[in-house]
């Protein structure tokens, strides 16, 4: 494998990182590869609890697809290149471990993307996010048209794209693209600090809280309380549940074990 995607795990939480500064880490098909060989690594690792994804050097967290490979795609490669693209960007937003983007610069096109199958994203007062397809002739290709919308609304999701205009860190905060806006020096100890507050609860309890909200949010209510109601009742065979109440009647810190 080429090292466009790096992967690193430490005390329980795995970093993904872009690793193509020298093109603001655009989106090319052996990134694409890369990545998706990387997330199923991170799927079947039992010692990574929250995953952070952020892209190589100061400019770019990912500037977007690589626009000079797609150039010169047919109709039938670009099919084949979006399903690629729109598969692996589903695997992490499915990850059973919830995932930090740390929006480090650029997040453009396939960055607004990449960066909305993730879980939970900070930024710092320097990013810019947004959708210039249109200006290119084309579309967000990645899902963008779809996680924007559900995200932030229809009409708020079709002004960004229409206009192909760049959204700062304010703007993308109020419009709750992003959760939380720190300062450029602190935002990969920001991410941290919000995967370690993950870290300390019950792991079953937090992917299947995932799974529930991921899968309830496209179903009608009566059988989403369902879903829920499902998952929390497994939850109570579990041994974790067991550690959980007990430390807070006797309390104590829970010792979780993940089973």
């Amino acid at each position: 494998m080429n090292n466009t995607v790096l992967l690193e795990v430490k005390e329980g939480i795995g970093y993904i990182t872009i690793n193509r500064p020298e093109a603001l880490n655009a989106l090319s098909s052996q990134v694409l590869a890369d990545l998706n060989h990387v997330l199923d690594q991170v799927a079947t690792s039992e010692e990574i609890g929250v995953v952070i994804v952020t892209g190589a050097g100061e400019k770019s967290f990912v500037a977007g697809a690589d626009i000079k490979e797609m150039d010169k795609m047919t109709p039938t490669q670009a099919f084949e290149y979006m399903t690629y693209a729109n598969d692996t960007f589903t695997k992490l937003a499915n990850l059973r471990q919830p995932s930090i983007a740390a929006i480090n610069g650029y997040a453009l096109g396939g960055g607004m993307e990449l960066a909305l199958s993730t879980d939970i994203r900070l930024g710092h007062e320097k990013i810019l996010l947004g959708f210039p397809e249109v200006g290119l002739g084309i579309i967000p290709g990645f899902a963008g048209t779809q996680r924007m919308a559900r995200l932030i609304g229809t009409s708020k999701a079709k002004e960004l794209i229409f206009t192909a205009r760049n959204v700062k860190a304010q703007e993308a905060l109020e419009l709750g693209i992003i959760n939380h806006l720190v300062d450029v020096d602190s935002l990969m100890s920001e991410a941290e600090k919000l995967a370690k507050a993950i870290l300390k609860n019950a792991p079953l309890a937090v992917e299947k809280a995932k799974h529930v909200i991921n899968i309830g949010i496209d179903l009608p209510l009566s059988h989403a309380i369902r879903l829920e109601t499902e998952a929390e009742s497994l939850l109570f065979s579990t041994e974790d549940k067991i550690e959980g109440m007990g430390a807070f009647v006797e309390k104590r810190k829970a010792v979780f074990k993940r089973k």
